[in-house]
């Protein structure tokens, strides 16, 4: 069963869209070295529901494979490292990161 992490960040106002354009290529670079990463979206909340993000306006989602897929890019070091710096970015620390995955079925 295909898993989608999906990754929302409140960003701190004083974060440059350089910064964030980095960090979102961090990400997207873990797909070429990790196995059952099968895509990565990034960007901008263009919802018209004013409001229903509850600040978080920017984030991205990863397909993969499968859990295992899933988990080995969490324990990725390289991930890791990148998690530390949306961490770092956000505002208010984790408390500015929100992080829901889904069960897609074949």
């Amino acid at each position: 069963m295909m898993i989608r992490h999906c990754v929302f960040i409140r960003f701190r106002p004083e974060v440059s869209e350089v910064e964030k354009t980095a960090i979102f290529a961090e990400i997207a670079a873990l797909k070429d070295r990790l196995p059952g990463f099968l895509a990565v979206h990034v960007g901008e909340n263009v919802s018209p529901e004013i409001g229903m993000d509850k600040g978080y306006a920017e984030g991205f989602i990863v397909d993969f494979a499968d859990v295992a897929a899933r988990d080995a890019y969490l324990d990725d070091a390289e991930h890791q490292k990148t998690g530390a710096k949306i961490v770092a970015a956000a505002d208010g620390g984790v408390q500015g990161v929100f992080v829901y995955d889904l069960e897609i079925p074949d």
